[in-house]
């Protein structure tokens, strides 16, 4: 019934040609600079071979390949312009789509998960889909109440696939450095492989939706949609309309911009707080922006008019499939280190790093030199209101990735204990969405209404006793890369 690429020999193959394709590429311009074209000339147009192929090859196996590219999407803003400007929209396009599976085969899920007479749940069904993602694709319907619902079909084989997929590429992640430079693709295989399991069991994002939107019904900021069912390999949540935040990032008003990135900010603090859930897949593909009365408006993309002022749009946010569970919520290391830090306290911040196993008992450091470090990081926290942007993550890239920088060397030393792998890299994810939209955001709000230990009393108390903490050390991690 699959109509995934699935054995391993033929997907093997495809994911090694891209690194092989990106070597034949730089010897095809090679030959065109020898045959007199300029060589700004031929980078482009090998680096846009490169985004064609790669979107092509990621988006039909679907799988881990895909989940790759999805997640490397968010990450394009912190790359040089000359490089992310021709995988820009190819990386783009995975946020929202990807080649579909025939309707026959959808159909063979439905009957197969629901029942041959899956088709008296629906008052409508669109063979079409709406989107086609990683695991699976949305078709638009209407249930048998007459709710408008979003249905989305895990693709047969999808979790072999996926397993597959990423256990290869993490077998040549290196050959993929080529091919977006500046990101680490290893640690990134490596922490989408401990989820996969997760994403493809369908009760699981089944509960995290209903806990999330149990939490934020009626809340004038942020939408849920309720599931509806839930079976094997189907789930149904409600329907909602809105602009895509990719389509806000490449063609938005200023206005739409900041609210989306103030709602974004907003909801991934609030989340944790409220829920003990933290949303983990924070590309744009994800998330939509919605006019009070949207649910009246008969054409979403007059909204706007019909809708009120943009600062009283919603943030809808769909796709549960990856949570990391926090029942506290967020570490309150994060708001105290944050907190120590923009205070100055350098003995404070490290004594904090030192016993959470962010520096290893082996290693000492100049705490000055950690202070020196995360200042620079964390500057949208430093005032009211920072606008991200591509500009400032580059610089922010560029100063950590430099080898011949200290921030380099520094950072290579610092550990990320495993309990913050997925939300350190939830946060740089955001934050690559914030600089693609080049949103301005009032972010010390969200850190003072929703981050424990940001506004704590008796910062030097603390930080005492943090250095003095007895604890077992943490298992090795992953060394710090922003």
């Amino acid at each position: 019934m699959s109509d995934l690429p699935r054995k391993a020999v033929t997907r093997t193959a495809k994911l090694a040609a891209l690194p092989l394709g990106f070597a034949g590429r730089a010897t095809w311009g090679l030959g065109k600079r020898i045959g007199g074209k300029s060589a700004e000339l031929v980078a482009r147009e090998v680096q846009q071979r490169t985004a064609d192929q790669l979107f092509k090859t990621l988006g039909e196996l679907k799988g881990g390949a895909m989940k790759l590219g999805q997640a490397l999407s968010v990450f394009e803003s912190a790359l040089p312009e000359e490089v992310a400007g021709p995988y820009r929209a190819a990386l783009t396009k995975l946020q929202e789509a990807a080649p579909p599976l025939p309707a026959r085969t959808v159909h063979e899920v439905l009957a197969e998960r629901i029942g041959e007479d899956w088709r008296e749940h629906f008052l409508e069904f669109e063979d079409t889909p709406a989107a086609a993602a990683s695991i699976g694709q949305v078709h638009r319907a209407v249930w048998h109440d007459g709710r408008e619902v979003a249905v989305k079909v895990q693709y047969p084989g999808a979790g072999e696939a996926l397993l597959s997929d990423l256990a290869q590429l993490s077998r040549f992640a290196r050959l993929l450095g080529p091919l977006v430079p500046g990101v680490d693709v290893k640690p990134l295989i490596k922490e989408l492989r401990d989820r996969a399991s997760e994403e493809l069991d369908y009760e699981l994002e089944a509960q995290a939706q209903r806990e999330h939107a149990a939490e934020f019904t009626d809340d004038p900021d942020v939408v849920i949609p309720q599931v509806v069912h839930q079976s094997d390999q189907v789930l149904v949540t409600e329907w909602i309309d809105g602009i895509p935040l990719s389509e806000i990032i490449a063609e938005g008003t200023a206005e739409q911009r900041d609210r989306a990135g103030q709602l974004l900010a907003r909801f991934l603090f609030s989340g944790p707080a409220r829920t003990g859930l933290l949303h983990a897949d924070p590309h744009p593909g994800n998330f939509r922006l919605l006019p009070p009365a949207a649910d009246d408006a008969e054409h979403p993309e007059h909204a706007e008019e019909e809708g009120g002022p943009v600062d009283s749009w919603r943030l809808g946010v769909l796709d549960f499939g990856t949570v990391d569970r926090l029942p506290g919520g967020l570490p309150r290391t994060i708001g105290d280190s944050l907190r120590l830090t923009l205070e100055g306290d350098a003995a404070g911040v490290y004594g904090l790093l030192r016993a959470e196993g962010f520096v290893k008992e082996s290693i000492d450091l100049d705490p000055d030199e950690v202070l020196d470090y995360l200042l620079p990081i964390i500057e949208p926290t430093q005032v009211e209101e920072f606008t991200f942007g591509r500009g400032w993550i580059r610089e922010q890239a560029a100063r950590i990735a430099d080898p011949r920088s200290p921030a380099h060397q520094l950072g290579r030393q610092l550990n990320l204990p495993p309990s913050y792998v997925l939300i350190h890299r939830v946060t740089l994810s955001t934050i690559g969405v914030l600089c693609q939209l080049g949103a301005t955001v009032r972010l010390r709000d969200e850190l003072e209404a929703w981050l424990p230990g940001f506004l704590a009393e008796d910062t030097d108390a603390e930080a005492t006793e943090y250095a003095e903490k007895e604890s077992e050390p943490e298992p090795e991690g992953e060394t710090v890369e922003a």
